[in-house]
Formats: structure tokens, sequence, C-alpha cells
């Protein structure tokens, strides 16, 4: 079966920093692309940044683009995501999910799997 272990959430001020993880079994993990994507309350889940499967190749949507990070550790079958300069408007679930494929780009949809969510609340 494949699973995939999101983890790192938590409570931090407006301005703060968290790093949030996701490990995947069952997948053979660079055969996959992977996108973070959120989701507050209230509203629709979101795309927030992709990773190809090289690694290579990222991408971020404009509201986090310079704040967060994405990378990827093929060797531990785990993605990150960095969040600095947090804002109360990236209060959310997390959600990994994966995408197969090796093509130089990463892409939001389709996706084939998807983790559970980590909570991430932004709030003085």
């Amino acid at each position: 079966d494949v699973q995939l272990q999101a983890s790192g959430g938590g409570l931090v001020q407006p301005g703060g920093s968290l790093r949030i993880s996701c490990s995947a079994s069952g997948v053979v993990f660079d055969d996959y692309a992977i996108g973070w994507f959120r989701q507050a309350p209230g509203k629709e889940r979101e795309a927030v940044a992709c990773i190809s499967a090289n690694g290579y190749y990222t991408d971020y949507i404009g509201s986090v683009k310079g704040r967060f990070t994405i990378s990827r550790d093929n060797a531990e079958n785990t993605v990150a995501l960095q969040m600095n300069n947090l804002k109360p408007e990236d209060t959310a679930v997390y959600y990994c999910a994966l995408q197969y494929g090796r093509g130089y780009y990463c892409y939001y949809t389709p996706m084939n799997y998807w983790g559970k969510g980590t909570q991430v609340t932004v709030s003085s």
C-alpha cells in the first residue's frame, strides 16, 4: 500500500518559520513529482508548490514565492516544505501528493496519491 505521512505542523506566530515534511512508502519515490497543497477553513483546496521527480524543477504559487521552499530527498523518500515569514492567511491543513512521471516539470493535476494533512496555524 502507498502511504504518505505528513508531519511538522503546529502553531507559529506571524513572521515565524515552520518546516513540514512528508514521507512516502510503497512507491518508487523518484518516479513521482510531488506537490504540496493546502485547504483553509471554508475555502477550496489550493496548490502551494511542486517539485519534479529529480528535484531540478520547482514551482510556487505567487502568494508563497520567496517565502516557501520545497525540497526532496530521494534517498530518504521525503519531501519538505520550509515556510518562512508566515502570515495568518497561510493557516490551513497542508497535504502532500504524488504525481507519477519523471518529466522535467511538475504539475498540480492529476495527482495519483494523497497523504493525510498536517495543520499549520499562524496566529499571535
